[in-house]
C-alpha cells in the first residue's frame, strides 16, 4: 500500500532554501555542473550549514510531536545532482530532521514532482521554479536571505 499524502501539510523545499549552498550555487553557475559535481563529492562529509528556511523547516516538523499522526511530510526537492542529495541527506540526519524523501532531478524541472508527491506549498530561493510551481497550480513562494 502507498504511503497517503493526502491527509498531511507536504512541504517541498529546495535543498538550498533548507541548507547554505550559495558556494556550491556559485560554483554550479560559474564553473558548470561537472565541477559542482566533483566539489559535492569531495564535501560528501562535511555538515552543511543551516540555511534561511531551516527553522521554518524545524518548527513544522515539530508540529509532528502534538498529533498521534503526523500532519506535516516534508520533501527535499531539488534541481542539484544525485551527489548533492547524498551530502543533503548527512546534513539532514547530523541535524535530527524527519525528512525521508527527495527528488534531486540533476538540472531537469522538478514540475512532475510536485503533483507526484502531491506537494501543498514549494519554498525556494530560485524565482524561476517558485514561478514554475504557481503555473502548475502549487502555492509557492521565494525564500530571501535575511536582511
Amino acid at each position: 500500500m502507498a504511503y497517503d499524502l493526502k491527509e498531511k501539510l507536504v512541504i517541498g523545499i529546495s535543498s538550498r532554501a533548507l541548507f547554505d549552498l550559495e558556494k556550491e550555487n556559485e560554483i554550479f553557475e560559474s564553473q558548470g555542473v561537472e565541477e559542482y559535481a566533483k566539489y559535492q563529492l569531495e564535501h560528501e562529509n562535511e555538515l552543511l550549514e543551516k540555511g534561511t528556511a531551516f527553522p521554518l523547516i524545524e518548527a513544522l516538523l515539530r508540529l509532528n510531536k502534538i498529533f498521534n499522526d503526523p500532519i506535516v511530510e516534508v520533501i527535499v526537492m531539488s534541481r542539484n545532482t544525485p551527489e548533492t542529495g547524498l551530502r543533503v541527506f548527512n546534513s539532514i540526519n547530523e541535524y535530527g530532521l524527519e525528512i525521508y524523501r527527495a527528488a534531486f532531478t540533476g538540472g531537469e524541472s522538478i514540475s512532475p514532482y510536485l503533483h507526484a508527491f502531491e506537494v501543498d506549498l514549494f519554498l525556494s530561493k530560485s524565482e524561476e521554479d517558485v514561478q514554475m510551481a504557481i503555473d502548475n497550480g502549487i502555492a509557492a513562494a521565494i525564500i530571501y536571505n535575511p536582511p
